[in-house]
């Protein structure tokens, strides 16, 4: 299936590991010319050249912040006219107790993981408009729909999020810009790697004891590949998606049991 977004400029945030990385070499395959943003130039460095030599698309590289005004910034003026926007702010959730964080830990949830991608958003949507095509992906967390104990400000954050999206989507969705929202489970990269040897190390058990359980609690009874997110990824960007906006897909082999 072609994506038919060949040529098209693509922004991925946290594009140097991970899932966004996943989503890069996606999209690169697809003949999308990338632009991976991330805090450290040389990993950024070391993911263009795998993503180029894996795909054959040309990669640009942003050292910044996404969760600072500079880094965003940065990353605009480098692509100032995307045609797609990944928006991950590359902050992993951590646990902590709602009742002794303070305000501005509460503000710094909603820095990373709600006015970050929101910035970015707003600064590429009006140009999506004016050339009629745009894509926006936002990477979340499956957690949005059944939130987590001792989670509440990331969750917060990250549903603040998607709750602007829905109210702002169909006000683009006319002019052939959509907004999505991918909500990813279990799969095997470096966070999940570090958050698993925090649950052990919380748990006073292994690590090897608490991948069992997760993989025994996942009806698909595995961890995914990277790629089973980047290739979502690729096709809520394409040419054939532009029906499609303001969902919150969970991609979790089977985890979460509602309807909706």
């Amino acid at each position: 299936m072609d994506l038919a977004i060949s040529g098209r400029r693509a922004i991925v945030c946290g594009g140097s590991k991970g899932l966004g990385k996943a989503s890069a070499i996606s999209l690169g395959r697809e003949g999308a010319e990338i632009w991976i943003a991330a805090r450290s130039q040389g990993p950024l460095d070391e993911a263009a050249g795998e993503i180029a030599a894996e795909t054959g698309a040309t990669v640009h590289t942003v050292a910044g912040d996404v969760t600072t005004e500079q880094g965003r910034a940065a990353i605009i003026a480098a692509c100032p006219e995307p045609d797609i926007l990944v928006t991950n702010p590359g902050v992993r959730q951590v646990p902590a107790d709602f009742r002794t964080m303070s305000r501005a830990d509460w503000d710094g949830w909603l820095e990373a993981h709600f006015f970050s991608s929101l910035e970015l958003i707003r600064a590429v949507v009006p140009g999506m408009c004016e050339r009629k095509f745009g894509r926006i992906v936002n990477m979340s967390v499956s957690f949005i729909k059944f939130p987590q104990v001792n989670f509440a400000a990331s969750h917060a954050a990250r549903l603040a999020l998607s709750g602007a999206i829905a109210a702002m989507v169909r006000e683009i969705i006319g002019d052939n810009v959509t907004i999505n929202t991918v909500c990813p489970g279990l799969f095997d990269t470096e966070a999940l790697h570090t958050n698993l040897h925090n649950h052990a190390r919380r748990g006073n058990t292994t690590y090897e004891a608490i991948v069992e359980d997760r993989i025994r609690t996942c009806p698909a009874g595995r961890i995914a590949d990277p790629s089973e997110c980047g290739d979502l990824v690729a096709y809520l960007c394409s040419a054939q998606s532009g029906f499609m906006t303001g969902q919150n897909i969970v991609n979790d082999g089977g985890v979460y049991q509602g309807l909706f």
